[in-house]
């Protein structure tokens, strides 16, 4: 695979081609941005990791106040080419991310799942828009992390070390990421883009495979859109 990712131009453009065909209304690339829409944009963010085929993507739900409506996360693909690894990144981030926040356009469930704040499978405190859940893998067991976070729910677990940590009172987005195989295992909670400690202590308790052979990872995302 090559070691160069392309422009930002170019990215942003893959990002406004997969944006466009999910919500079926344009999205194009100005001054820096894959803009939709009304107010809706994303744009690059630092890269903290170097690798050519991972994306720091600011989904923007209101351009005039960034600061207040910005839901930052991070992806990386995986290919046989850096364009097919930052499709397949895309991919994966509209699947879990990007579904959650469209969803907040329309609330009607047809997008994400939706759990209020009282809801014992929910955010207890917060009303809750959970995205998809894909995964990846080798192996005979590359799908059993994320069959076993379709039968789990997580947020119940993970709240007890999220709360009192949460810097906003609207639109908290949290990306679970984990997995493992062959020795290694990954257990990452991100909160608005950066790393939360106590959440992947907590998700790394949980009781998910650990395939003995090959690999396999799940990725999820929610968004806690207000407290109640």
């Amino acid at each position: 695979m090559d070691d160069v990712r392309p422009a930002d131009e170019v990215v942003l453009d893959m990002v406004a081609e997969h944006l466009s065909a999910a919500m079926g209304q344009p999205w194009q690339v100005r001054d820096g941005l894959a803009k939709g829409p009304g107010t809706l944009a994303v744009r690059l963010g630092p890269d903290h990791t170097g690798s050519p085929a991972h994306l720091d993507l600011d989904f923007v739900l209101n351009v005039d106040r960034p600061h207040e409506t910005t839901i930052s996360d991070c992806v990386t693909g995986y290919g046989a080419t850096i364009e097919e690894s930052l499709d397949r990144a895309i991919t994966m981030w509209l699947g879990t991310t990007g579904v959650a926040l469209l969803e907040l356009l329309v609330q009607d469930g047809s997008r994400a799942a939706h759990f209020a704040p009282d809801d014992p499978d929910g955010f207890p405190g917060w009303h809750a828009v959970h995205g998809g859940i894909v995964g990846w893998g080798t192996g005979d067991e590359h799908d059993a992390v994320q069959g076993w976070a379709v039968q789990h729910v997580l947020l119940p677990h993970l709240a007890p070390a999220l709360k009192g940590s949460l810097e906003r009172e609207h639109l908290v987005g949290v990306k679970a990421f984990f997995g493992g195989g062959d020795g290694t295992e990954t257990a990452e909670i991100r909160v608005n883009g950066a790393r939360h400690e106590a959440g992947s202590r907590a998700l790394a308790a949980l009781g998910w495979p650990r395939p003995a052979t090959g690999l396999s990872y799940a990725r999820t995302f929610v968004l806690l859109v207000h407290q109640d």
